[in-house]
């Protein structure tokens, strides 16, 4: 039987994906958006979510949207999920904690490597390092995403961010320069230090210091320009962990970066309504839930193989 799901954001690129994944699934989703609540009217939340029994949340900037959503989803008593790739917006979200179960960075940025990471440790407790190389054929960014990322840099006054040394570093330092990074499907050039989601999500429950991610040069040079989207991209997310001088390795393989998002988000929402999650509180995906099973289950859309 399906649940009622309301999804705020519903006519961006990103939540027409999720009400498609959700009807897909036998789900009845519940639209809303600014027109109907904007995220400093707490009255309008409340009504919106009113009749719902989760809520998915894909209205950037998050950094805006996040916070007032949750404890809206607080006062309903519903489970919270949504798809924030803003590295500061992602770390308000955990700061503030929760008393219901709370999954941000369900997506393709954040939730995706630390599923893969997550899986890769298996029997691992802690580790030394960690990669997340992200091998795209391209990027056209939505206007979305770059209004997003544009906050994002604002608020951290265009510095730049890693995570190292077991915390994330605010930073000037000179960009390294651009590496070869062998994905299981061939060599492509990246650029280091391409910071994402990923240095939140997976430090907030993996005890490894340093986390690094990479990103191929043909996405990167095409995130600043606004264009509409044509053929979607493909994708490899090559995950590499260390620990005294023994690497474990997983890739997932795929296309279309936003549309991946929905299943990932609709997977979430189901397991946390079918009491399939591991604690409630703002936590992580891979924290969440059974990491190697949340990634079987999404097969017929992220292939994945592990290529220690």
């Amino acid at each position: 039987m399906g649940h009622k799901i309301a999804v705020y954001g519903a006519s961006g690129h990103t939540g027409r994906f999720v009400l498609a994944e959700l009807e897909k699934r036998g789900h009845t989703p519940l639209p809303f958006g600014r027109a109907q609540a904007t995220a400093d009217n707490p009255a309008a939340l409340d009504q919106a979510l009113a009749n719902a029994d989760a809520v998915i949340n894909t209205a950037g900037p998050f950094a805006t949207t996040a916070l007032p959503l949750i404890a809206a989803a607080e006062r309903a008593g519903i489970p919270y999920v949504d798809v924030a790739a803003e590295i500061e917006a992602n770390a308000d979200t955990f700061t503030r904690g929760a008393s219901i179960p709370v999954v941000p960075a369900m997506a393709f940025f954040g939730g995706l490597a630390d599923l893969l990471i997550t899986t890769a440790m298996a029997d691992w407790t802690t580790a030394d390092e960690a990669h997340i190389a992200y091998g795209l054929s391209g990027w056209q960014p939505t206007a979305g995403t770059i209004t997003a990322g544009q906050v994002s840099r604002d608020r951290r006054d265009n510095q730049r961010v890693r995570f190292r040394d077991g915390e994330l570093q605010y930073h000037h330092d000179t960009p390294r320069p651009p590496l070869k990074w062998e994905f299981p499907d061939g060599e492509r050039q990246v650029i280091a230090e391409f910071s994402m989601a990923d240095i939140v999500t997976i430090p907030s429950h993996l005890e490894i210091p340093s986390v690094t991610s990479y990103m191929s040069t043909e996405a990167a040079t095409g995130l600043h320009a606004a264009e509409a989207r044509q053929a979607p991209e493909t994708f490899e997310v090559d995950v590499r962990v260390r620990r005294a001088g023994e690497e474990r390795r997983l890739t997932a393989s795929g296309k279309d970066i936003y549309a991946v998002s929905a299943p990932l988000a609709v997977e979430a929402a189901e397991r946390l309504l079918t009491n399939r999650y591991n604690v409630t509180g703002v936590v992580s995906a891979g924290a969440m839930f059974d990491a190697p099973d949340f990634l079987a289950a999404l097969g017929d859309v992220i292939q994945t193989r592990d290529c220690s």
